[in-house]
């Protein structure tokens, strides 16, 4: 395969789930500019070993642990990533197809839809999560991704992924309660 057609290649496994990347990176990061550049580094590093993903499974899945775990590896390093770009090639291909998804006029009108859509006090629920809590939270409810893609992506056994979404919807619960009893929302009782 030449570099030329492996990037094509790459591209176009890629290009269906960058909204979906640049989400939950928005969420792991907390802030749109360190989004962007989670989503640039987790792009590139897919582009790098694009040759280990096996043809005929989930691509997001793959994507997705790949970018959580340059996210978690980020937040372990004392300084940014680096990334020999002699060795990885056209790098070009796959950031330009994020720069042109990230600047399409419709895409700040579908983001901003979707945000508008959930309430803030929701978003501070979810935000409050720990961090692991959050993350299987939203792999599984914005990403809808099944258990065994989550505990792939976050390289935990499957019944730590189980254990994780229970509590982090647990807690979800609690909080909107309280977030419900404050609005007037006269919630029955626990019958606990």
């Amino acid at each position: 395969m030449t570099p030329r057609s492996r990037a094509a290649r790459f591209e176009a496994e890629a290009a269906p789930h960058l909204d979906a990347l640049y989400r939950t990176a928005a969420r792991l990061a907390r802030s749109p500019a360190d989004a962007e550049d989670l989503v640039q580094d987790g792009l590139l590093k897919a582009f790098r070993f694009f040759d280990s993903w096996k043809p005929g499974t989930n691509f997001k899945a793959w994507l997705m642990r790949v970018l959580y775990t340059t996210f978690v590896s980020g937040r372990r390093s004392a300084g940014p990533p680096l990334v020999d770009l002699d060795a990885v090639g056209e790098l070009e291909t796959p950031a330009d197809a994020l720069v042109r998804e990230l600047d399409r006029p419709d895409y700040a009108e579908r983001e901003a839809a979707v945000l508008e859509a959930v309430d803030d006090r929701i978003k501070a629920a979810v935000d409050s999560l720990p961090e692991e809590l959050r993350v299987v939270f939203l792999l599984a409810t914005v990403e809808d991704l099944k258990y065994r893609e989550i505990a792939e992506v976050i390289g935990r056994p499957l019944g730590t992924v189980m254990s994780r979404l229970f509590r982090a919807r647990k807690a979800l619960q609690d909080r909107l309660a309280d977030v419900a009893r404050a609005d007037g929302r006269g919630l029955r009782e626990d019958p606990r």
